[in-house]
């Protein structure tokens, strides 16, 4: 028997005319935008999450506990806030509630041990008012240093290191812009928002916002909206998983290796099968069937980043000649 063997460092696997690859992005998508909200306002929860949940996007709410709780106890606060039980609801609904820190405590202002304790207590203010552990951050007015980013990064899939305002500043031009260089570059736009209506900047007219996001749905087969959850998750093993393919005759059996802490790096990957003319193709891992769409140029199917072997089986007919 004759066996191709390549070991294919990073993502990418070449077997004579066809490819094998991990896509950049699920679905084998364009760009990524993931949509972060900060502060808990509570237009988030009356707002925001109607919209999103009718257009089946999730996005991600960096919440400060000491603000949510000072705003139900009733103490002064200039802009509404979301309660705990509004939050809890659209983590249900697969958004993502995240650490904003205890108090927006400036990690750069205080020393790293009081910035450790605030972030520790929003932790535990999260996993017992919504009843998961954050494991994503975001650092209060954006202030960082390397050691602020390595203490915040322990036991963490990422933190929002990089971000673009939307805003009282946007306009469906800048907006549209922004979309378009996403995709021609191929990036992984973090968009921050804080006021809708009202509160610190607010938009001018909240339909500049839901309009951009209408825009987006209709581009939803060339981008990838997610939670920076999800997303930090699938870019990180991406960029470090390894597969060692064997290629047998129209066959291959692929061993997907990735050595990310199994607890936080667990996000299905999407593999790519570049080949013309694919017909049928069965796709099974750790003894279950994979689905697999196949497109005219290609067939792809998620898979599990930290689950045994992957088989790829063609049957006779399954290309188109």
């Amino acid at each position: 028997m004759i066996f191709n063997l390549a070991f294919c460092t990073g993502v990418f696997c070449q077997t004579a005319a066809d490819s094998i690859y991990v896509a950049k992005y699920k679905a084998d998508k364009q760009c990524a935008i993931s949509y972060t909200f900060d502060d808990a306002h509570l237009e988030h929860y009356t707002l925001v999450f109607p919209k999103f949940e009718k257009l089946g996007f999730k996005a991600t709410f960096w919440v400060n506990g000491k603000t949510i709780e000072d705003y139900e106890k009733g103490l002064p606060n200039h802009t509404p806030r979301a309660s705990w039980k509004n939050l809890k609801i659209m983590a249900e609904h697969g958004h993502e509630i995240s650490n904003h820190g205890w108090s927006h405590k400036n990690l750069v202002n205080f020393p790293l041990e009081e910035g450790r304790v605030d972030i520790e207590r929003n932790d535990s203010a999260i996993l017992a008012n919504i009843g998961e552990r954050p494991i994503t951050y975001c650092y209060p007015n954006n202030s960082k240093s390397p050691e602020a980013i390595k203490m915040a990064s322990a036991n963490r899939i990422g933190t929002r290191t990089k971000q673009f305002q939307v805003g009282s500043n946007s306009t469906t031009e800048n907006l549209n812009c922004l979309i378009d260089t996403f995709l021609t570059k191929r990036e992984w736009g973090v968009p921050m928002i804080h006021g809708i209506t009202i509160g610190y900047d607010a938009f001018k007219s909240d339909s500049i916002f839901w309009n951009h996001l209408d825009k987006v749905k209709t581009l939803e087969n060339k981008i990838w909206v997610a939670t920076f959850r999800d997303v930090a998750a699938y870019t990180a093993e991406q960029q470090n998983i390894k597969l060692e393919t064997i290629q047998k005759g129209k066959n291959w059996i692929i061993k997907p290796v990735l050595t990310l802490d199994k607890k936080l790096f667990k996000y299905p990957l999407t593999m790519v099968l570049q080949k013309n003319g694919i017909r049928k193709l069965s796709v099974k891992q750790d003894s279950k069937k994979l689905a697999v769409e196949i497109l005219p140029d290609k067939a792809m199917f998620d898979f599990d980043p930290n689950g045994e072997e992957i088989i790829i089986t063609t049957t006779v007919g399954s290309f188109e000649r």
